[in-house]
């Protein structure tokens, strides 16, 4: 930290630069004033010329005060660090209109064209939005074609005219639609550029590198080596001077040549030693296996942190702690840093693990079933390099077809989300996910606890097109599948087999697992022997397959005489290449051990038939496009059991049906004041006492929701019944009498309501009967409400979950949420798709479509309140909980009749209008 007492620690933060590398970003103070004169002295004269339109030889004591002394407010400026040198300076002053503000940068003439600009550019605006400000302007001069593009590329619209020998340019600072995908552009170049080095270096450093058998350090040194890496390798052993036939070096500065990744394998009292020696020699990246950091208390987890943010201010990403390694198995690299004994079989798979452990368990049930594999991270403690991280290189790998992921929790969920969304519409996304929500994990994980209902998590997972499976077994099913065979146009399946009674209960497996089976063929007689069986399966399965209603097919086989499983396998991948159609197949009874019959099972290279020219309707623009088909794998994927095959088809279907389906766009209502509504949140924020909630009285929250365009039914607390019948006379007869508990004012069968109420006399009346019949109940304030059109009550709810983010659930009020809890959620930002699945998805969401003679409501309207809801929880993470109920809708309209608002203070969100990597 730099600053003083109001200094915004916050603000800080590390970042990718455009070419992988990192820095570290912060707020400038009066201590950097040496750095900042020493930045000056060593820029060119030109880059002196084009920031101050005049050339400085250096700063005067003055102009050194003005430049670091900041009031964080009217006068923001962010220093981007690399070790202990400033490479890159940005600040805005605000003008005399308090909304506008002038920015202004420069970049080191050694660090110009990584971005740096961009990035100063988007923390300075989110910094200027924050004191209020929505304007900025810059003065440039013509031939500063790099700082010009700054602006103009951010997204932004920017109005610019030439004056007096400059350009002036000004635009709006607020984050629009261009804006943000802008950002997220550029986040994820830069973050896959610096996964992307990480996998393939030039030159690896074995720090550790044991003469010792069995050592953690020889075994890493010792399977870089047996794997063929296509570069230098260098053992590091400060008592050894030969090791696993290499020569060794005393320290990593001693390595002659420069160190792109650096495996380090030290005891754990050695770690930050080694990481300030890797940080000075320039190392492009560090995989730490050593562990201890989780076992070691707080000061394990303020190590980890340390760390990373030495690591990262000297530009290097870090693998780990307790990481169990690295694999990539392009031929070009051939890199087997891990503990796996040997390279894997390449492949299109790519793998991630958090955990050492079930890294281990993955990795085995790939290679069990033979699946070739891209690449494969484990995270170990995930201190630096996360899923997201990997997804991101995923994404632009064309060597990964699909990608599997062993999760125990989603450090920036709304991150994972947009990027897991994006990759599933090219490649399949199959995640394992623990089940340890809410429970005690070791502290090195940085794990935290979810209040999220349940099922939140599921629906996440699928409104972004995820696989979810429960096991490691159930993620290399899925995967053999999605690596080998095209994807099914749809659920319509044929099952071939050659026992009827097999061929029945593949069938009813299918149904229940909503596939429609269109064909049964179980009446193959493959006990000719010869050439014959083969034949008839082949022209069998293809005349199946060439069906226009089939989408795949299911085989499963019982043992044939005379003929070899490899033959059959051979046969029916020939019959899915020649169709362009998914096979799956289980070769049953099968009690040979020395016949493999589960996993990808090798068949001879089939040539593929030659694509079909698109239709003009499937050039449409309105026609989502097919996924990017990856490097796919020969081979037939087969199971121990028709059922696990039936199970694994299913979901690549589900899998299939998303990726061509509309997703809809983000919704975005009319008449919303994000930025008002920000104001009053930050207000109310100051109501919070430590980590608890404020609860919003009626005025605040009818106050905050207009800000989005929702409106209450007006309700009026009371003391007496005069003042009841006051506030009925104001509010216009009919009324409702209600008590304020949240759990009887609803309760009808209770008496915790009363509905119709036409007058003073029954009002009275009503209100002494109320106090007597809820007496049991305890001491309940009352009040009334304005009388609603009678209809459907539903429940809709919005909450910020320290693991999820934020959450909106919907269910219809009753015993539908209360006793079957019959609920939907989805993670926002929500398309109009999301919204519409969100109303449609509890089991009693029928009656809101006409049921039993009555009539369907104002859909509609629902749904618009369920979208102005996801766009304000949202926008304002400090708003943790938000519950309409009930919310009334009929044919005619929507009311809600009671809100219930809190504010918290929660972390600072990460993923927002400004890149920053996850602390």
């Amino acid at each position: 930290m730099a600053g003083g007492g109001n200094y915004p620690e916050y603000w800080e933060a590390d970042v990718v630069l455009r070419d992988g590398g990192t820095a570290h970003l912060r707020p400038i103070g009066p201590s950097d004033a040496e750095a900042v004169k020493a930045f000056h002295a060593a820029q060119s004269q030109d880059s002196i010329y084009m920031r101050f339109f005049t050339y400085k030889s250096s700063l005067s004591g003055r102009e050194l005060k003005r430049f670091t002394e900041v009031d964080y407010q009217d006068r923001v400026a962010f220093v981007i660090i690399r070790g202990q040198e400033i490479i890159g300076i940005g600040r805005y002053d605000r003008l005399d209109d308090p909304s506008e503000a002038e920015a202004a940068f420069n970049i080191s003439d050694h660090y110009q064209g990584r971005g740096l600009g961009s990035i100063l550019l988007e923390h300075l605006a989110a910094a200027a939005r924050e004191n209020g400000i929505r304007k900025f302007s810059a003065e440039v001069l013509p031939n500063n074609r790099k700082m010009l593009d700054v602006f103009s590329d951010a997204g932004y619209e920017v109005e610019r005219h030439f004056d007096d020998g400059v350009v002036a340019l000004s635009f709006n600072i607020d984050p629009t639609a261009r804006s943000r995908a802008v950002m997220e552009a550029r986040e994820h170049r830069a973050e896959a550029r610096s996964v992307r080095d990480l996998l393939t270096p030039s030159s690896v450093a074995v720090i550790g590198a044991s003469r010792r058998d069995g050592a953690l350090g020889a075994q890493l040194l010792e399977h870089i080596v047996a794997g063929g890496f296509t570069g230098p390798v260098y053992a590091v052993n400060t008592e050894a001077l030969e090791v696993g036939g290499l020569a060794a070096y005393g320290s990593v500065s001693a390595i002659p040549d420069p160190v792109d990744l650096a495996i380090v394998a030290v005891p754990y009292e050695h770690v930050m030693t080694v990481m300030d020696e890797c940080a000075q020699a320039g190392v492009g990246g560090v995989l730490l296996a050593t562990a201890g950091f989780a076992d070691d208390g707080e000061r394990g987890n303020e190590r980890q942190r340390s760390l990373v943010r030495q690591a990262r201010a000297y530009g290097m990403r870090v693998i780990g702690p307790a990481s169990l390694g690295i694999i990539n198995t392009a031929p070009s690299v051939s890199l087997n840093a891990s503990m796996a004994p040997r390279l894997p079989r390449h492949g299109g798979l790519g793998l991630f693990s958090q955990s050492a452990a079930i890294g281990v368990l993955l990795y085995a049930a790939a290679g069990r079933r033979d699946i070739g594999l891209s690449s494969f991270l484990s995270a170990g403690n995930r201190a630096d390099v996360s899923g997201n991280d990997m997804m991101q290189h995923w994404e632009d790998d064309a060597g990964t077809a699909a990608v599997g992921l062993y999760l125990e929790s989603i450090g920036n969920p709304r991150k994972f989300s947009r990027i897991a969304r994006r990759l599933s519409r090219n490649k399949p996304v199959i995640v394992a996910k623990s089940d340890t929500m809410g429970l005690q994990l070791p502290p090195g994980h940085l794990v935290r606890t979810t209040q999220a209902p349940p099922g939140a998590l599921d629906a996440l997972l699928r409104q972004v097109g995820v696989i979810r499976v429960d096991t490691n077994e159930g993620l290399a099913d899925i995967a053999q599948i999605v690596v080998s065979q095209p994807l099914p146009a749809g659920g319509a399946v044929a099952v071939v087999t050659n026992s009827l009674a097999l061929g029945h209960v593949i069938a009813d497996s299918a149904a229940s697992h909503q596939l429609s089976v269109k064909q049964v063929a179980a009446d193959l007689q493959l006990d000719n022997g010869g050439a014959a069986p083969l034949e008839m399966l082949r022209l069998r399965l293809l005349k199946c397959l060439q069906a226009p209603e089939v989408n795949a097919a299911v085989v499963a086989l019982l043992p044939v005489p005379g003929v070899e499983t490899s033959e059959l396998a051979a046969v029916l991948s020939e019959c899915s290449v020649q169709a362009g159609k998914p096979v799956v197949a289980s070769f049953t009874g099968i009690v040979d051990p020395s016949v493999r019959a589960e996993g990808l099972l090798d068949v001879p290279e089939a040539e593929s038939p030659a694509p079909s020219q698109p239709t003009p309707a499937q050039l449409a623009p309105s026609t989502p496009p097919p996924p990017q088909e990856g490097p796919r794998q020969q081979g037939l994927p087969c199971y121990a059991g028709p059922g696990k095959a039936v199970e694994a088809l299913a979901a690549v279907v589900q899998y299939a049906q998303w990726v061509q389906r509309d997703h809809g766009t983000f919704v975005e209502p009319d008449g919303i004041d994000t930025d008002a509504a920000a104001e009053e949140v930050q207000r109310l924020t100051q109501q919070v006492e430590g980590s608890g909630l404020y609860r919003l009285d009626p005025e605040e929250t009818a106050s905050l929701l207009a800000h989005y365009g929702i409106s209450m039914l007006p309700s009026v607390p009371f003391e007496t019944p005069e003042e009841a019948v006051q506030a009925a006379d104001r509010l216009g007869w009919p009324v409702v009498l209600k008590t304020t508990d949240e759990n009887l004012r609803q309760r009808l069968d209770v008496g915790g309501v009363r509905l119709g109420i036409d007058g003073p006399e029954a009002l009275r009346s009503n209100i002494e009967q109320m106090r007597q019949v809820l007496q049991p109940y305890g001491s309940f304030a009352l009040e009334v409400q304005s009388m609603a059109p009678a209809g459907q009550a539903c429940s809709l709810r919005a909450i910020e979950d320290p693991l999820l983010g934020p959450v909106v659930s919907f269910g219809l009020s009753g015993d539908a949420v209360n006793l079957l809890d019959d609920w939907s959620h989805r993670v926002p930002p929500l398309t109009d798709v999301d919204v519409a699945e969100l109303v449609r998805s509890p089991a009693a969401a029928r009656k809101l479509f006409g049921y039993q003679g009555l009539p369907p409501v104002r859909v509609d309207v629902l749904e618009d309140l369920v979208a102005r809801l996801s766009v304000l929880k949202d926008a304002h993470p400090a708003v943790a909980v938000v519950e309409f109920k009930p919310v009334l809708v009929s044919d005619t309209g929507l009311r809600v009749l009671h809100a219930d608002v809190r504010i918290g203070n929660p972390t600072r969100r990460t993923d927002s209008a400004r890149r920053a990597m996850r602390n």
